[in-house]
């Protein structure tokens, strides 16, 4: 099966920029990630191409990794003795989702031929309006499946990227929404007390979307906090997430790498991590 029918071509015509179709899904793309920082394409993958990629992560959930770490903060990230037992920092929530890791989605994996299809990473950086985008060149992290088991849940957090591009494989039969608070905080204020309101239990800014399986969702978690809710459902809730950088190079943390996915490479060793950052807000 080739790359160019893993999507629906006929919709999102990602291999002919030159189409009037082409254009205006990217403008709507582009504003509707102006609103609020979201936007979804509909069955973006086509029906054989969700089967395939959905398949090679049913057949690798028993070596999916979950963290040692159960809780977590919003910004994945340990607390802070110099402020109250009740600041965002400290306040940690449940975490029990898994990850299929990279490196178990290799060379000849429909995923992998996805993920590097340069047409689509063309389309993309066009959606996002940046002019290109360049592979996550950590191996362990820059192509991996969230794998949320019946009970499971992933709660609220800040993303470490500005942007992530993600595709659901297969929906919770219950539960298992994408949750959102577009915009919460900005490049220069980490709105803490907004943060506290919605970890209170305040909903009055929250969004919540039905995705369904195919669906592809731009989204820029950097500002935006988000969640996935509990899975109540029978069934795996499975999340292919892309992960792009705007300059070459860029590898994870080997601490963040190794509490989130379990393992790192020699690509991580003695190295910091190389952040692409436009801002100083925490992570």
């Amino acid at each position: 099966m080739s790359v160019e029918s893993l999507i629906d071509l006929k919709k999102y015509p990602v291999n002919n920029p030159n189409s009037i179709h082409y254009r205006n899904v990217i403008l709507q793309v582009q504003n509707e990630l102006a609103e609020d920082g979201c936007s979804v394409l509909s069955s973006f993958l086509s029906s054989k191409g969700l089967e395939y990629i959905a398949q090679e992560a049913e057949e690798r959930k028993d070596k999916a990794f979950y963290s040692e770490s159960k809780l977590c903060n919003v910004y994945l990230a340990k607390g802070n003795p110099n402020e109250s037992e009740d600041h965002p920092q400290n306040i940690f929530m449940e975490r029990s989702n898994g990850f299929i890791t990279a490196d178990l989605l290799g060379l000849g994996t429909y995923s992998y031929m996805l993920y590097h299809w340069i047409p689509l990473r063309r389309f993309l950086a066009k959606c996002l309006s940046k002019d290109e985008l360049y592979i996550y060149e950590d191996p362990v992290s820059n192509m991996i499946v969230n794998l949320c088991k019946p009970g499971q849940t992933f709660n609220w957090h800040f993303d470490t990227n500005e942007f992530t591009i993600t595709f659901l494989l297969k929906g919770a039969e219950s539960g298992g929404y994408f949750e959102f608070v577009p915009n919460l905080r900005s490049t220069s204020d980490e709105c803490f007390e907004e943060v506290k309101k919605v970890l209170d239990g305040d909903r009055s800014r929250v969004k919540r979307l039905n995705l369904r399986a195919g669906d592809l969702q731009f989204f820029l978690g950097r500002y935006s906090l988000h969640k996935v809710t509990h899975n109540t459902g029978n069934t795996d809730r499975l999340l292919l997430i892309q992960s792009f950088t705007e300059v070459p190079g860029i590898v994870g943390s080997p601490e963040r790498v190794k509490d989130l996915y379990g393992k790192t490479t020699k690509v991580h060793q003695g190295k910091l991590g190389k952040l692409n950052r436009n801002d100083q807000l925490l992570d």
